[in-house]
């Protein structure tokens, strides 16, 4: 998808610096933090939604959470805790239409979210 930013990203092609990497999957910082510790953690495979999400897709999500645990970790903030979030669709906040996972840490958090 040559006009989607998160596929340019992950591709490599904007020269954002990605912290982290793993199988099928590229984390960054927000440009646009939350928190102090606010990373996106995103497929390079393109697929716009949580709804188009199919069981072929259930070992890269699962390794997306298992990512973000870790980089929880490397960045201090697992043990005091850190939110996990996917938007889906406009009513929900999702902004690019592609699957990202926040991961956010660093402050404490109220319930129910925003």
């Amino acid at each position: 998808m040559g006009g989607c930013i998160f596929c340019r990203i992950a591709a490599g092609e904007l020269g954002t610096e990605i912290l982290h990497r793993g199988e099928g999957w590229v984390a960054f910082r927000d440009l646009n933090p939350q928190a102090p510790s606010h990373f996106l953690i995103v497929p390079e495979k393109h697929i716009p939604t949580i709804n188009e999400l199919t069981a072929i897709d259930d070992q890269l999500v699962g390794e997306m959470i298992r990512g973000a645990a870790e980089i929880a970790a490397s960045e201090g903030v697992a043990a005091d805790g850190y939110r996990l979030v996917f938007n889906c669709n406009a009513g929900a906040g999702q902004s690019v239409w592609h699957v990202h996972l926040h991961l956010l840490g660093g402050r404490p958090f109220g319930w129910p979210p925003g």
